[in-house]
């Protein structure tokens, strides 16, 4: 069943996010003022190099949490998803990735939000130096791929994006039954 939207308003906005009030008909005919928020795209990138993967220790302060995610960020305006991906990856890491192939489009919370991640895969990467974004991960690692179910098992990748990334990169490289 289709919701039909009649309009929808800014509450609050910066370069960032835009977050907004949408007058709702449900099929039913009864309005709901439904909150949402807005964003510019995100891009991302799985870098893989034997058989391990590029991953940063980040503490996220709004759950209070630490957790291994890939290097994600925005795109500029105008900038081509790949591109942005990237770049991001440069500017956390400082590792410089191969080629790039997508890999899949996340939209991590379709309920509350219209963000989307375009996630890329490289094989390989080549280290530039310190990475220029210095804060945005405690520790930059290349974990082996056969840990990585464990570590989703000990709650150590919970980001939406990193985890359907890197179960939808095992997922290819299992064999097919």
């Amino acid at each position: 069943m289709r919701w039909t939207v009649h309009g929808e308003k800014s509450l609050y906005s910066d370069k960032w996010l835009d977050i907004r009030v949408a007058d709702v008909e449900l099929p039913d005919g009864r309005h709901l003022a439904h909150r949402l928020i807005r964003t510019v795209p995100g891009a991302g990138c799985v870098v893989i190099s034997d058989d391990r993967v590029l991953l940063l220790w980040r503490h996220r302060f709004i759950t209070g949490t630490w957790g291994w995610e890939i290097p994600i960020g925005k795109a500029n305006a105008g900038e081509d998803p790949a591109v942005a991906a990237a770049r991001e990856t440069e500017e956390e890491t400082g590792w410089r990735p191969g080629p790039l192939t997508p890999l899949l489009r996340v939209e991590p919370t379709p309920g509350l939000s219209d963000s989307v991640h375009h996630i890329y895969r490289a094989d390989g990467a080549v280290r530039i130096g310190p990475p220029e974004d210095d804060f945005e991960s405690s520790q930059i690692s290349w974990v082996p791929l056969a840990e990585i179910t464990t570590l989703i098992a000990r709650g150590q990748i919970t980001s939406g994006t990193t985890l359907a990334a890197l179960l939808y990169l095992i997922s290819q490289q299992a064999p097919s039954a």
